[in-house]
């Protein structure tokens, strides 16, 4: 009985959502952030674009440079199509550092039931934080990423599996970006990190190493990992949202045998959009923590953690010849992480091996979709062992656009 109940409803719901409910995307929420692309504004049923980061360099490592470096950073190209009314297909083909690193960083299908509920699978990005799913590098005012979002959180991650989202609007049917609250949801079950999380070259706990290739194929120990995040958006006061991941990322099983304990890791993060007046304010914080091998001893963190905060204020709209609304900005970066939170057991003496940065940069934006930058940065070192802190200065010049 109950099962028929739920194909009713399921049936009603299908009917009740109008075509424009199905098309609509709420482009203020940063879980749209894989549709918020200027290319689907003008798309029919298929559309192709991209975007590109290229950047030169000059930095000096305790008065140490090896002079200035040009590179393009990134060369992205997305694939859309919407397979009627209640379908749709993006991709996101990315070349990073010129050819050094070639990935699918997204293909996946969503059903629309309606703007509440969608079906998802594919090759997604968890949303851990917002930066994973809102990522693009024109939407920034930096060159560098944060580093609490690929050093603690490791994005870009990209993983295979499948999942459910969608928006409400207390109050209001369907959402939308004039409303006065809109909630989002995510949840997704994935394939997971894999053993690199501890077993790398980087002499500690890392995140970023236990993602590859090979996990868009299989799961590597059969225990899908799950990510959520809940947001909600309120008109005047901006976007905040809470996220969690978590899973096993060891092979403790193989053949049916236990070969070892199942080790998790878990990530949670908060993050925030808003304003304060001229200033936009854009940031999170992530801890991170990993069941480490107790025979790997203290180097490697069973506790991480770090946070971002960026700040932006227009302040000149210059009158440039066929340009509408040219802007230019000044921007404030100031960020920190931490990989191995805690103390020695054999000393009681804190453990180090940090990172804190502050970088101020101005902007040229003479259209939305395209950004020059211009970045000055300091970056601190500290080891595990807490010894004289390793300073890096240096400038960063880069364009990024969509097309």
């Amino acid at each position: 009985m109950m099962r028929r109940v739920g194909v009713v409803a399921l049936a009603l719901l299908l009917l009740l959502t109008t075509a424009d409910d199905l098309v609509a995307q709420d482009t203020t929420l940063a879980q749209g952030g894989i549709y918020q692309r200027p290319f689907i504004a003008a798309s029919n049923r298929t559309a192709i674009g991209g975007y590109v980061e290229a950047n030169t360099s000059w930095s000096r490592t305790e008065g140490i440079s090896e002079g200035p470096s040009s590179e393009l950073r990134r060369f992205n190209i997305f694939l859309y199509s919407a397979m009627g009314r209640r379908l749709r297909f993006t991709s996101e083909l990315e070349f990073e550092h010129g050819t050094e690193e070639i990935k699918i960083e997204t293909a996946l299908v969503d059903f629309v039931v309606s703007p509440s509920l969608v079906f998802r699978a594919g090759v997604l990005l968890p949303p851990i934080g917002a930066f994973n799913v809102n990522h693009d590098g024109p939407r920034y005012e930096f060159v560098e990423r944060p580093l609490v979002s690929t050093e603690i959180i490791p994005a870009t991650l990209s993983e295979a599996g499948a999942g459910i989202h969608g928006r409400l609007a207390p109050g209001g049917r369907g959402g939308g970006q004039g409303g006065g609250l809109t909630l989002s949801y995510d949840a997704y079950f994935t394939n997971g990190l894999d053993d690199r999380v501890v077993l790398n070259e980087t002499g500690r706990t890392s995140l970023t190493h236990g993602k590859g290739e090979s996990l868009f194929a299989e799961d590597q120990n059969g225990s899908p990992a799950f990510s959520g995040r809940f947001a909600a958006r309120a008109r005047g006061l901006g976007e905040f949202g809470l996220s969690h991941y978590r899973g096993i990322y060891n092979v403790w099983k193989l053949e049916g045998e236990e070969v070892d304990d199942a080790r998790w890791l878990s990530l949670t993060a908060f993050d925030v959009q808003t304003d304060m007046g001229p200033v936009a304010l854009r940031g999170e914080v992530a801890l991170a923590t990993i069941d480490v091998p107790l025979d790997l001893g203290e180097v490697h963190g069973d506790r991480q953690w770090g946070f971002y905060l960026d700040a932006v204020m227009p302040v000149w709209h210059p009158r440039i010849r066929a340009l509408t609304d040219p802007v230019v900005n000044m921007a404030l970066r100031v960020e920190r992480v931490d990989f191995n939170v805690g103390e020695f057991s054999s000393t009681g003496a804190r453990r180090f091996d940090e990172v804190s940065a502050v970088s101020l940069g101005a902007s040229l934006r003479p259209v939305p979709e395209t950004v020059f930058r211009l970045n000055y940065r300091l970056e601190w070192h500290r080891d595990l062992v807490g010894n004289p802190t390793e300073r890096t200065a240096g400038i960063q010049v880069g364009v990024a656009t969509y097309f």
